[in-house]
């Protein structure tokens, strides 16, 4: 259910996106209040899990990860035990830095990072294929990404898309 936010809050949520090092008092002039009232406004916006964390955007290839490439994985089962197996067993493999659950032809995929091509296939042959309950795997090796964007949109932001 959407929490009802107003328009001081969807400010504060688009100021917070696009820096989310953004101090309270300019955070505060950014959003026409005064800084207690901005301060505990991104507190109850924390408290309802509608800001989930703070984090810095990497950039992948400066620290040696050549290679995105997202793999397709269908499983032999689907029962929730299985789905939950999976999504389980996706959370420690430091190469995978997203998995979905997909309605379709795939069950889930996985965007996965690797320092190159060789070391990504090590992973597919290893790891992933050898997975309990994999029953294939498609991947797609990323060329350029031409978009990406933190978050989702804010109120308005549609009407201006």
């Amino acid at each position: 259910m959407k929490s009802q936010l107003d328009e001081i809050d969807w400010k504060i949520l688009s100021a917070l996106q696009q820096n989310g090092r953004i101090t309270n008092v300019d955070l505060a002039k950014a959003v026409g209040i005064s800084a207690p009232p901005c301060l505990r406004r991104v507190r109850a916006l924390e408290q309802e899990g509608i800001i989930e964390g703070y984090f810095a955007q990497l950039n992948e290839k400066r620290i040696g990860f050549e290679l995105t490439a997202f793999a397709m994985v269908s499983l032999h089962a689907q029962a929730e035990a299985d789905l939950l197996a999976f999504e389980e067993k996706t959370r420690s493999w430091q190469v995978v830095r997203e998995c979905y659950m997909l309605s379709g032809e795939v069950d889930f995929i996985l965007r996965c990072v690797a320092t190159d091509l060789s070391a990504f296939q090590d992973f597919i042959i290893t790891e992933l294929t050898a997975a309990p309950n994999v029953a294939g795997v498609k991947t797609h090796l990323v060329i350029r990404r031409s978009k990406w964007l933190a978050g989702g949109p804010i109120e308005g932001e549609l009407a201006r898309a």
